[in-house]
């Protein structure tokens, strides 16, 4: 079974042209499908700040209402996507900028209203994956790139990017030999986060409830892990999370970072 590689990226990588650069030259680099998702949080406030759209965050989660929906549909599915879409083209990656929208790839669902009604946000559902054509897309050498964007009743949702990792590495793990990478600022998982080098090298479910009960995992990380757990239940055989400086090691056998097996 062919390898595909899952790479996500997000954090302050996307915040810093040079590191960006050099990523996406790591990525046209790999010698095997991919597909590349990115977020874009830090760059949609800031543009957001300029047009005079405020920031809501309730635990962490951005507060989608109108005018942040055309914000975030702006930023990431047009300046972010199409940035990094021609990049890869200039590097000879025939690559393809994606909506969950975009030849029905991820239909999602609006998030019900419970104790924050957290706006436009989508969450996506099992079998919610154009499989099919995304397969398609890679067998043509296409390396799709995923804006954190779905639909529903045709409407754009804002929705988590490693969660659109994680949908996207189940969907494919049939016809592929499946590793999902997160790639942010930091080695790894973090069992201090004021020590940038107390990474924590494996993580197996059992050990994952174990440290998450003492408080060890940070917010920020909490999605990321959850995702990748979910991903792993549901057949992907691995997932890492490590430094995007890292990604051409952790494509390879020894790995950087934190590995999560079953």
């Amino acid at each position: 079974m062919n390898k595909l590689y899952i790479i996500k990226i997000g954090g302050n990588v996307l915040d810093d042209e040079a590191a960006l650069s050099k990523f996406l030259k790591d990525v046209a680099s790999i010698q095997a499908p991919k597909i590349l998702i990115h977020g874009g949080g830090k760059i949609a406030t800031k543009i957001g700040d300029q047009l005079g759209i405020q920031s809501n965050y309730v635990n962490g989660r951005r507060i989608t209402d109108g005018p942040t929906l055309d914000l975030v549909t702006m930023v990431y599915g047009g300046l972010i996507n199409k940035q990094m879409v021609a990049q890869l083209q200039h590097l000879g990656c025939n690559a393809m900028g994606l909506t969950g929208a975009d030849g029905n790839m991820i239909k999602a669902v609006k998030r019900p209203i419970k104790e924050v009604d957290y706006g436009f946000v989508g969450d996506i559902t099992p079998g919610s994956v154009n499989s099919t054509l995304l397969y398609f897309l890679l067998k043509q050498n296409v390396i799709p790139v995923f804006a954190p964007l779905t639909y529903a009743d045709g409407v754009i949702l804002n929705t988590n990017a490693d969660t659109i990792a994680s949908v996207l590495a189940v969907s494919l793990c049939k016809h592929f030999d499946v590793r999902l990478i997160f790639c942010f600022e930091n080695k790894g998982v973090l069992k201090d986060v004021k020590d940038k080098n107390s990474v924590i090298r494996l993580l197996d479910e059992a050990s994952y409830k174990q440290l998450l009960s003492l408080g060890i995992f940070a917010d920020g990380i909490l999605p990321k892990l959850e995702n990748a757990f979910s991903a792993i239940r549901s057949g992907v055989q691995e997932v890492l999370i490590g430094e995007a400086g890292d990604l051409i090691r952790n494509t390879k056998e020894e790995t950087e970072g934190t590995l999560i097996k079953k």
